[in-house]
């Protein structure tokens, strides 16, 4: 890499953090995640405008293979992260209803979605049908569950029951949408690769009956019942863990998979027995690099989507993509709420709450882009999709979760401290 392209490369990532930022506090200005102004941000800086000449001009082609690079350390970091907060003490105690309404949130616009690609496919071919459905019908039916849990704490709603419930189902949800993306890439990769997702399966129990009972032991040892972890203890934890990541994403890339699989399963796989004041001391540096790093993957991202060629037909697609997303997501959360005995309006509040997408909408929607399941136009009409059901939470949360039964309910927590999800 010459000097030249290395000043490029810094600017690039100068604009992309000060452009991304900046839509984010714009966007929690107005009472939306700032993932939501993230997302914007990215698609403002791709071709969508001034016919891609602006993008041209502030991300040369020179660039954007290290910008490529970095956005996929972000999102393998993220992908830790959102499974090591993945806690089945939130299954304690509701493991019904938890179970009802997460498969009815998946179930349905998972349906749905397969349906409408079958609409879709003659419009937007693709080289594999069964991989191109499997795809649509999985998109329809994630939902974000860091971002739920940030509008949740926002909302005052992280520590009430609709709360809990919300984010158990979005943990469940997550396991078996990355699930049914990891078949999906076997699938759109030939009838070999699909042998290659078998190996997950030796590979998850690996990870939680070898790995964790060593990371175990391993904690035991560092921590020795001190609350507080001191710099060298810290250094070997972050060591560690960078290791573990860096090999588990290693390993489900040459399965035929993606990194963020190998990430997510690592993130899920990890100890939290002793781990408590590891994870307070090395957790906050992930996190930093990646709220870091994030921003050029929405950026990288971004460059994908081109919206400036979208017509009436595109628009009318766009309709069905949302008409399937928010009423597949809606209908399936709300009566699997109602058949679990939950009442109307927290039915509705969970129907609401599930149906935010958000970034790990655009992972998934990334990855089918990268297998060629999804061309530049169904890509950013499903990228718009993911954006507007992430705002749509915010926006409808106070008509269906008025001011005060928000108030009410945080004054009456249900999960105890060390149930709690986030660290």
């Amino acid at each position: 890499m010459t000097l030249e392209i290395l000043l490029r490369l810094l600017v690039a990532l100068v604009l992309i953090i000060v452009v991304a930022r900046s839509a984010g506090w714009l966007a929690e200005r107005v009472g939306q995640p700032a993932v939501v102004g993230e997302i914007c941000a990215g698609i403002l800086l791709g071709p969508t405008l001034f016919g891609g000449e602006l993008t041209r001009l502030l991300f040369p082609a020179e660039v954007r293979p290290s910008l490529s690079v970095l956005a996929d350390a972000g999102v393998v970091i993220f992908m830790f992260l959102v499974g090591s907060e993945l806690n089945e003490k939130l299954l304690r105690g509701q493991g019904r209803a938890v179970a009802r309404v997460a498969v009815g949130s998946m179930a349905v616009p998972f349906a749905l979605g397969a349906a409408l690609a079958l609409y879709l496919i003659d419009k937007h071919p693709s080289g594999d049908r069964l991989a191109f459905a499997l795809f649509l019908g999985t998109a329809m039916s994630v939902t974000a569950f860091p971002v739920l849990a940030r509008i949740l704490t926002d909302r005052g709603l992280m520590e009430t029951r609709i709360g809990a419930l919300a984010l158990a189902c979005a943990a469940v949800g997550d396991v078996l949408a990355w699930t049914l993306l990891a078949v999906v890439v076997g699938l759109a990769g030939g009838p070999g690769a699909l042998w290659h997702v078998l190996f997950v399966v030796p590979f998850a129990a690996l990870l939680v009956f070898v790995m964790r009972p060593a990371l175990t032991r391993l904690g035991d040892r560092w921590t020795g019942g001190r609350s507080t972890v001191t710099w060298r203890r810290g250094a070997g934890v972050l060591a560690v863990v960078a290791a573990g990541l860096a090999l588990s994403a290693g390993a489900t890339e040459w399965m035929g998979l993606h990194l963020i699989f190998g990430a997510f399963l690592f993130g899920v796989a990890m100890p939290r027995r002793n781990w408590d004041s590891a994870y307070e001391w090395a957790l906050p540096w992930a996190r930093r690099v990646s709220s870091l790093l994030l921003p050029v993957f929405f950026a990288v991202a971004g460059l994908a989507v081109d919206l400036s060629e979208i017509g009436g037909s595109g628009l009318g697609e766009l309709a069905l993509v949302l008409l399937v997303a928010i009423c597949g997501k809606g209908l399936g959360a709300y009566v699997g709420a109602r058949t679990s005995g939950i009442q109307v309006r927290p039915s509705v509040t969970l129907a609401t709450l599930l149906n935010t997408r958000g970034l790990t909408e655009l992972i998934a929607l990334t990855v089918g882009l990268e297998l060629g399941l999804l061309d530049t136009t169904l890509y950013s009409l499903m990228v718009v999709m993911a954006l507007v059901t992430t705002a749509m939470t915010g926006v409808l949360m106070p008509w269906v979760h008025s001011r005060p039964r928000l108030q009410a309910a945080a004054q009456h927590p249900v999960l105890p401290p060390e149930v709690r999800p986030g660290r």
